[in-house]
């Protein structure tokens, strides 16, 4: 556990350095309610008392990079709306693969909230696909999102 703390302040403090950097961006068509994978009750989780909301989407395409992780959370703007984020490889290119069951979490006060799931992802150099571990840290009171793989 104490290696994913020091993961995931790496994360925090934008120190990720060998691990592949992941990005969270601004919703976009990624985030329509159709590409949220069913059964919904499965592939959706609330935490920090339903502040926070994490789904898993499939877009369909790009076959090799379609899933991407959905994120609902504070701060809240002017309306009482959260900010709406997804987690992707790149824009636009979600994972290969992704398993909503394995995702964890755990709160950390110097880092916030620190999510890990299972992914899988395409490798273009070796035309082939790899398994990785997700970790991403969301601070509720600033809104940052750190993501990487291992």
């Amino acid at each position: 556990m104490f290696r994913h703390v020091i993961f995931a302040a790496a994360l925090t403090l934008g120190l990720t350095g060998a691990v592949a950097a992941q990005e969270a961006f601004e919703c976009e068509w990624q985030a329509r309610a159709d590409a949220i994978v069913e059964p919904w009750e499965e592939n959706s989780r609330t935490f920090a008392n339903g502040d926070v909301r994490l789904a898993l989407l499939d877009t369909i395409e790009p076959a090799a990079g379609a899933f991407h992780v959905l994120v609902l959370s504070p701060p809240f703007d002017e309306l009482g709306g959260r900010q709406c984020r997804t987690i992707s490889v790149a824009e636009g290119i979600g994972f290969s693969g992704a398993d909503f069951s394995t995702l964890t979490a755990q709160y950390e006060p110097s880092v916030g909230l620190i999510f890990q799931m299972n992914v899988r992802r395409f490798l273009p150099d070796q035309d082939a696909f790899g398994d990785a571990l997700l970790t991403f840290t969301l601070n509720q009171a600033t809104g940052h999102i750190g993501a990487g793989l291992q």
